[in-house]
C-alpha cells in the first residue's frame, strides 16, 4: 500500500500565517481587545489565534476543511477577549475557500454566506428590536459575504483569463497548421510547375544527345544538335519565367501568362520537332474555360507527350481533347512496348503530378497499358483525365 503524503503549504500561505500570528501577538501585547467580560480572559485569546494561523497553512490545499474548522475557531474566539487578527484570518479563509475550492464550493459558499447574513440581521432585529441591531448583520456580512463575493469575482476573472489564453493558444496552433499546409501546397505546386515546364525540354535533350553520340552520321548529329539547342533555349526561357515569378513579391512586374489549351497546337508541333509522331484532335470550344482547368489540361497533355518521348515505342501518339457541357476530357495514347532507341530516365513524378492536378479539381485520372483498339494488336499506354468545369473550393492551387 502506497501512502500519499500531503502537499507542503504554499510559501504565500506560510507568509500569511506568520504575518497573522505575529500581528495577533502584537495586538495582544499592546492590550488591544475586541471583547470584555468574557468567560476566558488573559492569554486564552492566543489559542484561537494560533489555531487560525495554523489553518492558514492549508487555505490552498484543503480550502473547504480550513473554512469549516475556521468557523468553529471563530466561535471559540468569542469566549475570549477576541483578536482582530483572528477575525481577519477567518475572512481570508472564506476568500480562499471560494478561490481555490471546487466549483461546487465556489457556488455554495457565497449563497450560504448571504443566507447567514440575512438570518443574522433578522435575528438581531427580532431579539434586540433596535436599529443598532443592523450592525450585527453588517458585521456578519463583512466576515462572510464580502470575502466570498470577492473570491467569486477573482475566480471568474482567473477562469476567463485562462479561457482566453487557451483560445489564443488554439488560434495560434490553427494558424500554424494553416501556414504549414499553405507552404506544403505551394511547394507541391512549384514542384509540379517546374517539372512540367522543364522535363519536356530536358528529355528531348537527353534523347537527342544520346542519339548524336551513338550514331556516327554527320547529318544525324547536326539535326540532333539543332534540336538540343532549340530545347535548351526554350527550357532556359521557361526557367527564367519561373524564377521571375518566384522573385516577384508583389512588385510592379507583371507575371507571365499561364499556358492555355490554345497553345496545344504549338506544343504538339514542338513534340514533332523533337522526333515524336504526334497528332492532335480538339473537339468543342476551348475559349472561356476556368483558368485552373485549362492550365491543368495543358500540363497533362504536356507531361503525357514528354513521357511518350522518353518511353514510347515507335508509332503514332494521339492527343484527343474534348469539351462537353460540364467537363473537359483529355486522352493521350502512345505505343507501349520495348524501345530500341535511346531512352531517357524517368522518376515517376510526372504521373504523380498529373494525378495531383486532377484530384485538386475533383476530377478523375487513369493511366496504364491497354490492348490496342485496332486490328494490328499490341498494347498502347493510355492516359485519361476528366476535369469538371465546375471548380470546387479546395485548399490547394491546381497550378
Amino acid at each position: 500500500m502506497q501512502l500519499t503524503l500531503p502537499r507542503p503549504p504554499h510559501r504565500d500561505d506560510v507568509r500569511i500565517a506568520v504575518a497573522g500570528l505575529l500581528g495577533g501577538l502584537l495586538l495582544w501585547g499592546i492590550g488591544l481587545r475586541m471583547n470584555t467580560g468574557r468567560l476566558l480572559d488573559g492569554a486564552w485569546v492566543i489559542v484561537p489565534l494560533v489555531a487560525m494561523a495554523g489553518l492558514e497553512l492549508v487555505r490552498r490545499t484543503l480550502p473547504w476543511c480550513a473554512v469549516a474548522a475556521g468557523t468553529l475557531v471563530l466561535v471559540a474566539d468569542q469566549f475570549t477577549q477576541g483578536s482582530l487578527a483572528t477575525v481577519l484570518m477567518y475572512t481570508d479563509l472564506v476568500y480562499a475557500a471560494v478561490l481555490y475550492g471546487s466549483p461546487a464550493a465556489a457556488r455554495r459558499i457565497p449563497v450560504a454566506s448571504g443566507l447567514l447574513t440575512v438570518a443574522a440581521t433578522l435575528g438581531a432585529l427580532a431579539g434586540l428590536r433596535r436599529p443598532e441591531a443592523l450592525l450585527i448583520g453588517v458585521a456578519v456580512g463583512l466576515l462572510t459575504l464580502a470575502p466570498a463575493t470577492t473570491g467569486v469575482l477573482v475566480r471568474n476573472h482567473r477562469e476567463t483569463a485562462a479561457a482566453e489564453r487557451l483560445r489564443a493558444e488554439q488560434t495560434a496552433l490553427l494558424a500554424e497548421m494553416d501556414r504549414t499546409q499553405a507552404v506544403t501546397a505551394e511547394r507541391a505546386r512549384m514542384a509540379r510547375e517546374l517539372h512540367d515546364m522543364v522535363a519536356n525540354h530536358l528529355s528531348a535533350i537527353a534523347i537527342h544527345s544520346t542519339a548524336a553520340l551513338s550514331i556516327d552520321d554527320p547529318a544525324t548529329t547536326r539535326t540532333a544538335l539543332e534540336t538540343i539547342r532549340e530545347n535548351s533555349v526554350d527550357g532556359l526561357a521557361e526557367m527564367r519565367r519561373l524564377i521571375g515569378i518566384l522573385r516577384d513579391a508583389g512588385g510592379d512586374t507583371e507575371p507571365a501568362a499561364a499556358p492555355t489549351l490554345d497553345g496545344l497546337g504549338a506544343l504538339v508541333e514542338q513534340s514533332r520537332a523533337n522526333g515524336l509522331d504526334a497528332a492532335l484532335t480538339v473537339t468543342g470550344a476551348t475559349e472561356g474555360l476556368p483558368a485552373p482547368v485549362g492550365l491543368a489540361a495543358y500540363r497533362i497533355v504536356q507531361e503525357s507527350l514528354t513521357n511518350a518521348l522518353k518511353h514510347a515505342s515507335p508509332g503514332r501518339v494521339t492527343v484527343d481533347v474534348e469539351r462537353t457541357a460540364d467537363r473537359i476530357e483529355v486522352r493521350v495514347s502512345s505505343p507501349y512496348g520495348d524501345r530500341d532507341g535511346p531512352r531517357a530516365p524517368g522518376s515517376g513524378a510526372g504521373l504523380v503530378g498529373m494525378r495531383e492536378r486532377t484530384a485538386l479539381l475533383a476530377g478523375t485520372f487513369d493511366a496504364g497499358p491497354e490492348e490496342a483498339p485496332d486490328a494490328a494488336g499490341g498494347k498502347v499506354w493510355r492516359v485519361r483525365a476528366t476535369l469538371p468545369l465546375d471548380i470546387p473550393v479546395t485548399e490547394g492551387d491546381p497550378a
